[in-house]
């Protein structure tokens, strides 16, 4: 199948059109993965080196379960997050004691120096915080709110009910906000 038609193909195709010995569809599946995989890892670690190397170890981990993927049992997205979620609570366990550090995202050239330093102070004092809280909590709060997944899908990726997944994420939530209130102004927050 051509690259540019391969583009608009579901992931579990994909998956099966690597398994069979294309080449392109492991590209393609890559380059839109990748980025969410990561950027998941990094809300999770707060390490940009550990959320490569976490990332590149689901990507691993995917096309090794390629020749066994069975089409519509689950998402392709679905099954990588919790790849990527065990893989990053494994190094959470650890490396218990060691600082995260915080990186900010990605420079967007049309903002002022001051709007970037204060992007990074709230970016810096997120991670922060997303650090306090317990790790399943962080991982439901992190998926629903930072990556936007749905409540369904949080709740088979964590192998939990959608209920706990209510339940983790409103005391995530409630837990973030006293974690930074007493931030408010500092991060350029106003009640107006």
């Amino acid at each position: 199948m051509p690259y540019d038609q391969q583009e608009d193909t579901p992931d579990d195709a994909l998956l099966v059109l690597y398994a069979n010995g294309d080449g392109a569809a492991a590209r393609i599946l890559t380059l839109r993965l990748t980025p969410r995989i990561f950027a998941h890892a990094f809300r999770m670690l707060g390490d940009r080196a550990e959320a490569e190397d976490v990332a590149q170890e689901a990507m691993i981990r995917l096309f090794k379960q390629a020749p066994d993927w069975r089409q519509g049992e689950a998402k392709v997205t679905t099954w990588l997050y919790r790849v990527t979620a065990n893989l990053c609570t494994d190094r959470l366990r650890k490396s218990r004691g060691v600082a995260l550090d915080a990186i900010p995202e990605p420079e967007d050239g049309a903002k002022s120096a001051a709007q970037e330093m204060q992007d990074r102070a709230r970016a810096d004092a997120l991670q922060n915080a997303l650090a306090t809280l317990p790790d399943r909590q962080r991982q439901a709060v992190v998926l629903r709110h930072i990556d936007g997944q749905s409540n369904p899908e949080i709740a088979e990726i964590m192998e939990i009910s959608v209920e706990a997944v209510e339940s983790l994420t409103a005391r995530g939530k409630r837990a973030l906000a006293e974690a930074l209130a007493s931030q408010r102004d500092a991060l350029g927050y106003t009640d107006g």
